[in-house]
């Protein structure tokens, strides 16, 4: 009999979230939709890419919203177990508030868990296409970060040397106004390489009519002058791409092609961290949604747990925020500022449990 009341609670929380889901989808397409005609509004194409771009994205935003998602599923599932009077069913069958809250805490760890394998690889892909295809329309390089206002940098340590590249712009598979400094080991300067434009399309570089200055002395070449590197167009797009447009496995290696190219990982490692943290954070807020409303008092109108469900997701975004924030600006370690806000809400989650049992 416990059994049963155990599964009967998991599969309603989880049609709550599924249904949650869905509302959060509908605003995601009909919202997002009105951005990506924008988009295309001076831009010749076919009607329907806006619509296909839309349904690219939209997995992508969701993601970002499971967290509140998964409190609002909790608050109506312990609305509907109140208004139906079920929580006296439960406590006369062995079934106490504390065993309802780890059921629904171990269910949240299990979806949390599945959500960052499964879903988050699947609305990545989804990502990085739709990143592929509007870049395809885009005139003005607007979705093609740059690492500084200078343009881009790259390091780069191939056959005892080190290079250090830095270019203005990079169009289709070429980048303009270089300027590489090739150094030895010791980091001394070896030579100075200048050109108006470089053919990346291959890990072998294509410089065109260079100027090679060695020792103060300035030669200029008519023919393009091949240099050997780590690098071609593909792998610099992928290494300024949105790290939402890669999966779990990408952003670890791309965080080494950071390290190789000499840039901060802090991005990258606080993106990450709150992937890793997910299932933790889906369980946090449940448990939260549950101690709420096993602790307000009944008969409240459905407006109260509509605004009170809205508050909690500003509030508790706000503090994701503020620490993620600090974090990537260094004034707190970067793994503090992921898991230290969970540790605070935890500490809330105990204190509202001390007497949770007696509800």
């Amino acid at each position: 009999m416990l059994q049963a009341y155990k599964k009967f609670i998991i599969k309603l929380f989880l049609k709550k979230i599924i249904n949650v889901c869905f509302i959060f989808l509908s605003l995601i397409l009909i919202l997002n939709v009105f951005e990506e005609i924008s988009f295309f509004k001076n831009i010749e194409t076919k009607s329907y890419l806006p619509f296909i771009l839309t349904f690219l994205n939209a997995p992508s935003v969701l993601y970002e919203l499971f967290p509140f998602i998964f409190l609002i599923s909790s608050l109506l599932l312990f609305l509907e177990l109140i208004n139906r009077n079920e929580l006296n069913i439960f406590k006369i069958n062995g079934l106490n508030n504390l065993k309802i809250i780890r059921l629904l805490f171990f269910t949240s760890i299990v979806a949390g868990f599945f959500i960052i394998s499964i879903y988050y690889t699947f609305s990545s892909k989804l990502k990085f296409v739709y990143f592929e295809l509007k870049n395809s329309y885009s005139n003005d390089d607007k979705y093609l970060a740059m690492v500084t206002e200078n343009g881009i940098w790259i390091k780069d340590e191939i056959n005892q040397a080190i290079l250090i590249i830095n270019a203005k712009k990079i169009k289709n598979n070429y980048l303009n106004d270089v300027l590489i400094s090739e150094f030895n080991e010791q980091f001394n300067l070896i030579r100075i390489i200048k050109s108006k434009e470089i053919d990346i399309s291959n890990k072998k570089w294509q410089i065109i009519s260079p100027s090679i200055i060695v020792n103060n002395v300035t030669t200029n070449f008519d023919n393009n002058v091949e240099l050997e590197t780590h690098f071609n167009m593909k792998k610099i797009n992928e290494l300024f791409s949105d790290l939402s447009s890669l999966n779990i496995l990408a952003l670890i290696k791309l965080r080494e092609d950071y390290k190789l190219l000499g840039y901060s990982t802090t991005e990258i490692d606080s993106h990450l961290n709150r992937i890793y943290a997910l299932p933790f954070y889906l369980s946090v807020m449940t448990i939260i949604a549950a101690i709420i409303m096993l602790n307000i008092k009944r008969n409240k109108p459905m407006i109260f747990y509509m605004i009170l469900s809205i508050f909690l997701s500003v509030i508790i975004y706000y503090i994701y925020y503020l620490f993620n924030l600090m974090g990537e600006s260094g004034k707190i370690p970067l793994h503090l500022s992921t898991w230290l806000p969970l540790i605070l809400l935890t500490i809330f989650i105990i204190i509202g449990l001390i007497r949770i049992n007696e509800k």
